[in-house]
C-alpha cells in the first residue's frame, strides 16, 4: 500500500490499552519531542487503532475505535460507498459502518477501508470485513456490523501516520464552512 509524499509513518509501542469500556483509549510511548500531534492516526500493520487525542512530552493517548464518540470515515472497498464507522460499546472485536446509501451492493464478506474523506487517514487502510448488515428504521441507510481485522484486546506495536498537508487541506475546508 502506498500513500505518496504526503504522509509520514512513526512507530511506537502501546503501554497501556483499555478496550472493556465504552469509552477507550489507548497509552502510546511517543509524543511532543517525536513530532506527535493531536489528530494523527494510528494503525497496525493489520488496520486502523484510532486517532491520537492528547501529547505530553514523552506519550500520547489515542482515542480508539473501540469508544463510542469515535467518528472515522470508511467506505465499502469494491464499490467506495462510504460511511460513519461509530462502535455501539458492545463487543471489542466489532463495529458498526453506519449511513452506507440503501442502494450501494452490500455483502456480507466485503472488505470495508478507509475512505480517505479526512485530513486524518488516507484512503484503503483496511478495518474489518462486513459480518451481517440491516437497513436502519427509516430503511434509507444500512447499518453494517464490521468485523475488525486488530483484535484491539492484545495490541502492542502501531504505527503513527501524519498527514503532511493536513493543516493546508483543514484551513481550506474550514474557510468553506464558515
Amino acid at each position: 500500500m502506498s500513500f505518496g509524499k504526503s504522509y509520514r509513518f512513526y512507530s511506537a509501542n502501546v503501554i497501556k490499552n483499555s478496550y472493556s469500556l465504552t469509552d477507550n483509549y489507548l497509552t502510546i510511548n511517543k509524543g511532543k519531542k517525536n513530532s506527535i500531534k493531536q489528530d494523527f492516526g494510528v494503525i497496525s500493520s493489520k488496520g486502523i487503532i484510532g486517532i491520537i487525542d492528547k501529547t505530553s512530552t514523552n506519550y500520547a493517548t489515542v482515542l480508539s475505535i473501540l469508544n463510542t464518540s469515535s467518528r472515522i470515515s470508511a467506505q465499502l472497498k469494491n464499490t467506495n460507498h462510504f460511511g460513519t464507522l461509530k462502535w455501539d460499546g458492545k463487543s471489542p472485536e466489532f463495529s458498526q459502518l453506519i449511513d452506507i446509501a440503501k442502494i450501494a451492493p452490500v455483502k456480507v464478506g466485503d472488505t470495508i477501508v478507509t475512505s480517505g474523506r479526512s485530513s486524518i487517514f488516507p484512503k484503503g487502510i483496511p478495518v474489518g470485513i462486513v459480518e451481517n448488515f440491516q437497513l436502519d428504521d427509516a430503511e434509507n441507510y444500512y447499518k453494517l456490523n464490521v468485523k475488525l481485522l486488530n483484535d484491539m484486546t492484545n495490541l502492542e506495536h502501531v504505527y503513527i501516520i501524519e498527514n503532511i498537508d493536513a493543516t493546508e487541506i483543514n484551513k481550506l475546508t474550514n474557510g468553506i464552512n464558515e
